[in-house]
């Protein structure tokens, strides 16, 4: 079986998380919680980055003329 989707992708709650910790925080360059989420969403990011680099290559290059049918 494959994983389920949440509502809600990693990425946003990690976003909502940080936003919230960075309101009601004085100081949060020295936060090691505030850090671990950031190095968190650093890695979501990365991942669908990759992803997406991933599958753009793997759809090769087509030229224009294949991909569009010709009228006739």
């Amino acid at each position: 079986m494959a994983k389920k989707q949440t509502a809600e992708s990693d990425e946003s709650t990690l976003k909502k998380k940080i936003a919230q910790k960075l309101s009601n925080h004085s100081n949060p360059e020295g936060d090691g919680a505030m850090r671990s989420l950031r190095k968190r969403l650093k890695r979501e990011q990365r991942k669908r980055r990759a992803l997406a680099l991933r599958r753009k290559h793997a759809s090769g290059n087509k030229p224009a003329e294949a991909a569009a049918p010709a009228a006739g």
